[in-house]
């Protein structure tokens, strides 16, 4: 059993939570996921970490309210216990050498590019981050970006906060005006990432993506998560979650990603249904 720590709500649909794992803490790396299980009967989900804290040996991950399950962890408040929470799970991303990086981040992958952009600036290079919403009311992490960014960038989709704009549009804008960067780093929605690497391409600039929204299962065994990646078959929880976004077939991962839209449904109006018989 892990306790839950603290709890915060960062937007209507976007929870914080802290959970008590003190051996995960200790390996736990950014780029890395791990799997738990709400209760006893839940699902396994597979949720990314996005922080960690090796002395209070805490976890912390972020999630976005979409289906059954989420909305079950949700319901879990400070004090309560998660059944199981395993990890730290997929490979950690590569940051080690690099000296000015532009780090991506869309919606909820905020979330993820956070404690790389976090990492990246204790290994002391230079940080540029750029993160995109669709208004200002779902803007997360903005004051703990800015404190670990050389350069801080938001969009939103109206230009209700920041530019109007997309974030490809900033980090296109970026280079062009002279900054160069040794790698992009792109996390968010598939069809973000796929755009992001777009540019990069044209520039000539490395750039890795994480594959994390297509992952189900987390261990590979169900198949949810296979892409193609330079012509071969991968699996984003197990080869991944990142890869060279140049390689990536997105408009593969893009369609795989929809697969579970219409089970998702059914989960999330059954969890609210019971959510309803709760209140009575």
């Amino acid at each position: 059993m892990y306790k839950i720590i603290d709890k915060i709500s960062l937007n209507p649909t976007v929870t914080k939570m802290v959970i008590e794992a003190p051996l995960v803490s200790k390996k736990a790396e950014p780029g890395q996921f791990v799997i738990l299980r709400v209760n006893n009967d839940s699902e396994r989900i597979p949720l990314t970490i996005h922080d960690y804290d090796r002395e209070k040996g805490t976890i912390t991950i972020i999630y976005q309210i979409v289906g059954g399950s989420t909305m079950e962890l949700d319901k879990k408040c400070i004090g309560e216990y998660i059944e199981d929470f395993v990890g730290p799970l997929g490979m950690p991303t590569k940051l080690d050498g690099l000296k000015k990086v532009a780090v991506i981040g869309g919606g909820v992958g905020c979330a993820i590019s956070y404690p790389v952009a976090k990492k990246l600036h204790e290994l002391g290079a230079t940080v540029y981050s750029i993160v995109g919403f669709r208004n200002k009311d779902l803007i997360i992490l903005k004051d703990e970006f800015e404190k670990i960014s050389d350069k801080f960038i938001v969009m939103t989709d109206d230009g209700s906060f920041g530019e109007k704009g997309l974030v490809t549009t900033a980090l296109e804008n970026l280079i062009t005006s002279g900054e160069n960067y040794d790698e992009v780093i792109a996390i968010g929605p598939v069809i973000m990432m796929k755009f992001v690497t777009e540019v990069a391409k044209k520039y000539n600039i490395k750039i890795t993506v994480s594959m994390n929204p297509i992952m189900i299962d987390g261990t590979g065994m169900c198949g949810g998560c296979r892409l193609t990646v330079g012509g071969e078959t991968k699996f984003a929880c197990v080869d991944g979650p990142d890869f060279d976004g140049t390689k990536v077939d997105f408009d593969e991962a893009m369609k795989r990603g929809g697969f579970y839209k219409e089970f998702e449904a059914r989960e999330r109006e059954k969890e609210c249904n019971l959510l309803k018989k709760e209140v009575k």
